[in-house]
């Protein structure tokens, strides 16, 4: 009797589940709802960039890239989700070069606002500040601002970065160097000056700088290692040590305003050495104009992007075009990246077939894309904190107002001129 009880039982609890299967929907009915249910009737992307500050000029050049990459994407009627295509806004917010008013904006734009995802800002402090605000409120945040391991090495989960690390942008110019030096135009041993801004980005300058020399056998020694703060007015006292050391090459991570600031006083003080760089500064317009061409010849710079690229055709030459239509100027790596950080947002959206935050952030994290930045690819590998990693451009100031690509020698469009022919005589 028992048995027959039990055999009843597990019948009816059969007829049960097959009752409730058949009023429930099929999973990939469920996932067709959930799609329809995700889309919107447009994708609001927020964002702050230093508009106004010491930081304006570049966050005005980020602008620009972030624009055009929303503009491309309306043409054809905006982001494909769910089978809808959807178009994008941009809610664009001025941060004025300051962390706490790059904080409360985010929380603003995120929590007033609702956007769907965060475009980071730029400059390292800035980022470093403000992506903690979409880490606590579990939001994609994805920026081309923030170059500083320090960044991304904090366990996050929500920031994405498509800046390379600074310290393989110092590798790859000591690398630059050492090919020099192999070819009798650099001293060996070689002596350097390093100066770096107070900052993570200065730090991992230095250490870059640093690490390299230590491992040369001996062909390189930092004799100067001096640091300074940000939005400094006066170099003469790091200047003197520099020039007391006779080092043989100069180089300086800073960002543009500092590098104007402290080239100007370095000219003035009659410095002059074998290499001289500021980082990633040194080709912009600005600089010229500032300091005059004959003062910034033969500077050379390692960055994330040159628009010489776009002489190999493919998305770097679209980018260009579509850039020299809207601002009748050729852009610098500035744009391109503030452009290319958009385009990976948009790609991963797609991928992903939604603005949720955890499919979006999957969709981010698992991205691979064809690239208009240096190696032709971008992606954001888990193991360095989601942050990208490709090859830099080493890019040298000449007479004539160019900056060809000298480095490395496949992407190269001109030749190196070492030693700095200024320093003759």
């Amino acid at each position: 009797m028992k048995a027959v009880l039990v055999r009843k039982g597990t019948i009816l609890l059969g007829m049960l589940a097959l009752l409730i299967a058949a009023c429930a929907p099929t999973e990939d009915a469920a996932r067709e709802a959930g799609d329809e249910a995700e889309v919107p009737d447009e994708i609001l992307v927020g964002a702050t960039l230093p508009l106004t500050g010491e930081e304006a000029d570049n966050g005005l050049r980020y602008q620009e890239g972030y624009e055009l990459a929303f503009e491309v994407a309306n043409e054809d009627g905006g982001l494909e989700i769910g089978g809808e295509t959807v178009p994008v806004r941009l809610e664009l917010l001025d941060d004025t070069t300051d962390q706490a008013t790059a904080v409360n904006l985010a929380e603003r734009l995120i929590n007033r606002d609702q956007v769907h995802v965060m475009l980071g800002t730029y400059s390292t402090a800035l980022v470093e500040a403000q992506s903690t605000v979409a880490e606590q409120n579990q939001i994609p945040y994805v920026n081309g601002g923030g170059a500083a391991t320090a960044i991304y090495d904090r366990g996050y989960q929500w920031i994405f970065g498509a800046l390379a690390p600074v310290e393989l942008l110092a590798t790859t110019q000591m690398e630059w160097i050492q090919k020099e030096q192999e070819a009798g135009n650099v001293p060996d041993p070689a002596e350097i000056a390093l100066l770096w801004e107070n900052t993570s980005h200065g730090e991992d300058y230095r250490k870059g700088v640093q690490d390299f020399a230590e491992q040369s056998g001996g062909s390189f020694e930092v004799v100067v290692d001096e640091s300074f703060e940000l939005d400094s007015k006066d170099f003469s006292a790091v200047l003197s040590k520099v020039k007391s050391s006779g080092a043989d090459l100069f180089l300086a991570d800073a960002h543009l305003p500092d590098y104007v600031t402290m080239q100007r006083q370095y000219v003035s003080s009659d410095l002059c050495h074998d290499v001289i760089t500021y980082g990633a500064r040194g080709s912009e317009a600005d600089a010229a104009e500032a300091l005059g061409q004959e003062n910034v010849n033969y500077i050379l710079s390692a960055v994330w992007w040159n628009a010489q690229l776009g002489e190999q055709g493919g998305q770097n030459e679209q980018f260009i075009n579509a850039y020299k239509e809207r601002y009748n100027t050729d852009p610098e790596w500035y744009q391109a990246l503030g452009y290319e950080t958009v385009r990976a947002l948009f790609t991963a959206i797609e991928d992903a077939g939604s603005v949720e935050p955890e499919p979006l952030r999957e969709a981010l994290a698992n991205l691979e894309m064809e690239s208009i930045l240096p190696g032709g690819q971008l992606s954001f590998p888990e193991e360095t904190g989601y942050q990208a990693d490709y090859p830099f451009v080493v890019q040298q100031n000449l007479p004539d107002g160019s900056s060809p690509i000298v480095y490395p020698e496949e992407l190269a469009t001109g030749k190196a001129i070492a030693p700095n022919p200024n320093c003759e005589g």
